[in-house]
């Protein structure tokens, strides 16, 4: 997941996009505390998707810039020849064919669709997620949230909030552990007939989410 916000309000050009985690209700860019250069950041990920031939990638964007500066960011750094366009309520493509057809990256974003950028989806017309920030991971479950219910693609968000609402870093073993992350998605299953297309984690170096998510697609769906 990434957070796109101009660096400073005042500047909303196409060369200010930054990414940086926040929001603008202080009056000023949440990029005042920190930023990434989108370009070099995208660029190490178009070089990488280049050398792995058979890698896929999937970005869920929290938008807070003109659709056409976050395109013209992709545009630039080689990616958007990637992107795969879908056509809402018809069969998502396999692996292998996304692979075939040169289109390894999905673009998803939290805001309504735009007929002008076809190649961001939003993730809630598209699919839909379970519950986020959690206090224990016993309230933990995998009824739907916010989206549409419908749709075959959905997150299971998987991460615990401390007192003031934040990501718990105190806790992220604790729900990052792998017997409990597909014993969880196994439940997911159960409920709605097939695997979560995502597991929405922080903390990732906490645990070890890459063998849960290894072992989540191993698990037979009837």
């Amino acid at each position: 997941m990434l957070d796109t916000h101009y660096l400073t309000d005042a500047d909303q050009s196409e060369s200010n996009v930054r990414f940086c985690h926040g929001d603008s209700s202080r009056g000023f860019s949440p990029c005042t505390y920190g930023n990434v250069d989108p370009w070099i950041w995208l660029g190490n990920l178009e070089s990488e998707m280049q050398s792995e031939e058979r890698d896929i990638v999937t970005l869920l964007i929290e938008n807070h810039v003109e659709a056409d500066h976050l395109k013209a960011l992709l545009d630039d750094v080689g990616l958007s020849d990637m992107m795969y366009i879908h056509e809402l309520n018809s069969e998502w493509p396999t692996l292998i064919e996304l692979i075939d057809m040169d289109k390894r990256l999905v673009v998803f974003w939290e805001q309504s669709g735009d007929s002008e950028h076809p190649y961001f989806h939003d993730f809630l017309t598209f699919g839909w997620t379970t519950n986020y920030a959690d206090d224990s991971t016993s309230s933990m479950d995998c009824n739907p949230l916010r989206g549409d219910a419908s749709q075959p693609v959905y997150h299971m968000n998987n991460w615990l909030k401390n007192q003031a609402g934040l990501s718990d870093p105190t806790r992220s073993a604790e729900a990052n552990d792998v017997d409990f992350m597909v014993e969880r998605a196994e439940e997911c299953i159960q409920d709605h007939g097939k695997r979560p297309t995502f597991i929405a984690v922080d903390w990732w170096e906490d645990g070890d989410v890459v063998e849960a998510a290894r072992l989540v697609n191993l698990i037979e769906v009837a």
